[in-house]
């Protein structure tokens, strides 16, 4: 089975055990189904401070790993989850001791005005994608070096 889903657990402890097992990584999409009701964008930040830093589950090494190269693998998304020469660079550079999440803000900026929810997270100094600078302290740059993959091998 590739994808187990695990919603609202309240089971801290037994959700801490869940995601020790080294075949269970996380991940969370809504797909913006839901974008005027709920946002889960700071999905990976809340792994890193919390289940990382806070609870001390995985080493920050780990933590990442799992945030990245096993899903990469799991998806069959050639050159991607792992830094390595060849590789497409797509980076987030942070300080581990300052990473926060915001509290959630509500934006009109969909089309025709509609609204959503978005979280901007604290402690990123940079995001690259293919190697170029996309955000800087939280800003975004212009910089649109990124494509939609539409080929993968799933395992």
């Amino acid at each position: 089975e590739l994808f187990n889903t695990w919603f609202f657990n309240r089971n801290v402890d037994g959700l801490a055990q869940v995601l020790a097992m080294d075949h269970v990584y996380p991940g969370l999409a809504d797909t913006g189904a839901h974008a005027g009701q709920i946002c889960d964008a700071d999905m990976s930040t809340h792994y890193l401070t919390y289940w990382h830093r806070t609870r001390g589950l995985a080493t920050l090494e780990d933590a990442v790993r799992r945030l990245t190269a096993l899903p990469a693998g799991v998806l069959g998304l050639k050159e991607r989850g792992t830094l390595a020469a060849g590789h497409y660079a797509d980076i987030n550079v942070f300080d581990i001791a300052t990473l926060a999440s915001a509290h959630p803000e509500y934006a009109n900026d969909f089309p025709h005005g509609a609204g959503r929810l978005k979280i901007r997270s604290r402690g990123y100094a940079a995001t690259l994608v293919n190697g170029t600078v996309v955000t800087e302290q939280g800003e975004n740059t212009g910089a649109r070096p990124g494509t939609v993959l539409r080929e993968f091998a799933r395992r």
